[in-house]
Parts: structure tokens; sequence; C-alpha cells
């Protein structure tokens, strides 16, 4: 089955309302309480939230993080939403405001503020490494006749312009290509092989190994999924794309076809995107107006339904 949240209105059930309330972030703060929190409370809402939650609560606590620390963690981002995006008429934003808003308390909101959030950089080999894969996976002459990543000889000397050391130089001359290589090896995004080719793994910069470039990409890709399914739900605009294809009832065999399939058409269609995105880019540079970034994704998940038998314990 095909599931497409937000771009359709979700059937009436008998004997059930239904109420919706959209509008953009200075709509929502131009609402009288009650039909905020009727926003809030909605029961339906709590419990995405709740599910969406799960698996985040599942990956904080296997890294020793506990509900504390997210919840100091979360106070955090609800100040900082509420004073970036919920403005007042007038643009003040009063700590008093924030915390109406938050639900945080007002001398916590104070601190909080005062500290603000740091945004932190992306690590440096995610940078770079997407712009030398994008490259990489776009420009004809690094591709082969079906339009797939070409292994690379590593040396200008062994390929020129088709090299690796010429396609890391064409995106940046501060680091030498050998850096660069050596990283990637590290991380597992390619393999060198016995002609000294160099091969990508993935047809793009999802490092197999390196704990901060994984978490900063769980960040970037899973905060944009969010905040277009958000979108949906409050802006009553054009809305994102946001499908997903489901199925139960599958044998381990049948899932893991079906995980290699959507790998094949994930991998042609963020080609071609990637393709037509350089393009653009590159005919709209210079432009005023050029400040939109845009972000398109694809995931594949699969799992035993089957409980599991669970052994109570004081």
């Amino acid at each position: 089955m095909i599931c497409a949240p937000g771009s359709e209105k979700s059937p009436k059930r008998p004997g059930e309302r239904l109420e919706s309330h959209r509008g953009t972030p200075d709509m929502i703060s131009k609402m009288d309480m009650p039909a905020r929190a009727s926003l809030v409370t909605s029961p339906a809402l709590l419990q995405a939230v709740q599910r969406l939650l799960r698996p985040l609560a599942r990956l904080l606590m296997a890294y020793g993080v506990n509900f504390v620390a997210f919840s100091n963690l979360a106070k955090g981002v609800f100040v900082d939403v509420a004073a970036r995006e919920f403005h007042a008429d007038d643009g003040v934003v009063t700590d008093s405001r924030v915390s109406l808003l938050s639900g945080v308390h007002r001398r916590e909101v104070k601190r909080l503020r005062e500290e603000m959030l740091y945004q932190m950089p992306p690590p440096p080999v995610v940078s770079l490494g997407a712009q030398v894969v994008s490259r990489w996976c776009a420009e004809a002459a690094f591709l082969d006749h079906q339009r797939r990543p070409l292994p690379l000889p590593r040396l200008a000397s062994q390929g020129g312009d088709v090299s690796f050391e010429r396609l890391v130089e064409s995106v940046s001359k501060d680091i030498r290509p050998r850096a660069v290589l050596d990283e990637w090896l590290r991380l597992g995004a390619v393999t060198l092989d016995q002609d000294d080719q160099v091969h990508l793994v993935e047809h793009a910069f999802v490092p197999a190994r390196g704990m901060e470039e994984k978490s900063f990409y769980l960040g970037k890709n899973i905060g944009d999924h969010l905040a277009a399914a958000s979108h949906n739900l409050l802006d009553g605009q054009t809305p994102f794309l946001e499908r997903s294809v489901y199925c139960d009832g599958l044998s381990p065999e049948s899932a893991e076809q079906l995980r290699g399939l959507s790998r094949e058409l994930a991998i042609d269609a963020m080609q071609a995107i990637n393709r037509r995105a350089l393009e653009l880019q590159e005919a709209d540079n210079g432009r005023a107006n050029a400040s939109q970034r845009m972000t398109f994704g694809v995931y594949y998940y699969a799992e035993d339904t089957r409980p599991v038998e669970r052994k109570e314990g004081r």
C-alpha cells in the first residue's frame, strides 16, 4: 500500500468529528489559547509523537543518554524555536511569551536564551565529501554508460582529469586528495583496488563508519523529513513530497529482495535529482534570490513483527 501523508484528507470514520487547525507560524502565534491547545492535545498528534520518539529513545539509551539529559536538551530546543519562529505582531519576543509558548519556566527561559543553541558546523569531511560525491555522481566524465560512478584512478598521472586526485582538487585545493582518500577509506565510503583505482561504495556520502559523520546525517536527514511532515500538518500551503510504500506478511527473503530493489531505484532517483540540482545551482549563481536549499531523501526499513517474550523482573 502507498501512504501519502499530508496530501489528502483522512477518511471520516462513523461518529468521528474531524477538526483541523492550519496556518503558518505567524498565524499560529495569533491563535487564541483554546485553539492552540486543541492542536497540541490532539490524541492523534500525541500518538504520532509517541511513535516517533520510540526509536529515538532506543538510540539515546544505547549511547547512555538518559531522560534527564534528553529533557534538558529538549527544553533548550523548545525555547529556541519559540523565540525564533513564533513572533508577536510587533516583532518583540519577550521571555514571558517564550515561557507561555514553550511551557519552560521564565527563569530558565532567560538563562537558555542567553546561552542560545550553538549550531555546530558539519564535520569537515562531510561538507567536502558531499561536494566531491555530488560531482562524481553527476558529471558525465565520471560516469559509465549507465550513468553510474566510475572507478577512478587515484592519481592524475594515471587518469588525467578523470582521476580521484583531479576530482577532489576541483572542489577544494586546501586539502590534499591523499588525506581525503585516507579518511574515506577509514569511513568505508570508498575502496582502493589492486590497480590503484578508487571505487565509491555508496552513491551518496553515507559513511559506513565514523560516529561524528553518521550523527550529522542523522540530524540533517531526519530533521528535514520531520520538517516536511510538520509543514504538511501546519501550513495549509502546497504540501511537500512525503510518500511511503508499506507491506507486511513478508518472509525475510522477500524483505531482503525488496531492500535490494529499493536501493537500486533510490540510487537512480537520487542521481537524477543531483544532476539537475547542480545544473540549476550553476544557472542560479549570482542571482539575488538564490537563497533556497532543498533535500531529497529516501529510506528503507524492515523488522520482525512477531511479539518478543519478555521475562518480568524487579
